[in-house]
């Protein structure tokens, strides 16, 4: 009688698709962290974003001088990387930003007017936004019924991170929006 002998373990085969499986399983993993990676990256824009805003808002808060007379009744302020252009109507404003001073410097004689403060503050907001946010542009758009209401508004680009193959990895061009009372 012949005894059959069983063997024990796997086959060349068994192990290969194993791997296969593996494989499979862990490109699934990276492809999940790079889509986290570039979410995070795309929220910290977001969140720079509204730091920013509410930066600038917050400069409009301090100077009511400038910012509840009717200069920027109706008035529309671009910016575009960091140059600061007044598009509509706040005529003072437009001729105070090319000669704004620097308003933070303790060598002054008097403070800063609240026209010269505001050119100051839209200036130095542009350049931040410019350092923090590619191919930036924003607007300050305010309104002419007293009180005068604003909105601050920012766009850029950024990269769109595709899931899958039906989606593409085009630039998309969010924006962030804030309403302010100053």
């Amino acid at each position: 009688m012949l005894k059959r002998r069983c063997d024990q373990g796997f086959t060349l085969l068994e192990v290969l698709v194993a791997l296969f499986v593996l494989t499979i399983g862990l490109l699934g993993v990276l492809k999940l962290e790079t889509v986290a990676y570039a979410s995070t990256n795309i929220a910290a824009k977001r969140s720079i974003a509204a730091l920013e805003a509410a930066s600038l808002a917050a400069s409009m808060h301090v100077n009511r001088g400038y910012w509840t007379t009717p200069d920027p009744s109706g008035g529309v302020i671009a910016i575009n990387g960091n140059v600061v252009t007044v598009t509509q109507n706040a005529a003072l404003l437009g001729g105070a930003l090319g000669a704004a001073q620097n308003c933070r410097s303790t060598s002054l004689t008097l403070p800063c007017l609240p026209l010269v403060m505001a050119a100051y503050d839209l200036q130095q907001w542009a350049i931040g936004l410019q350092a923090l946010l590619p191919n930036v542009t924003g607007t300050v758009s305010c309104g002419t019924a007293p009180p005068v209401s604003c909105l601050i508004n920012i766009t850029w680009n950024e990269n769109a991170v595709a899931m899958n193959t039906l989606e593409t990895g085009a630039l998309a061009s969010p924006s962030y929006t804030l309403f302010v009372e100053p």
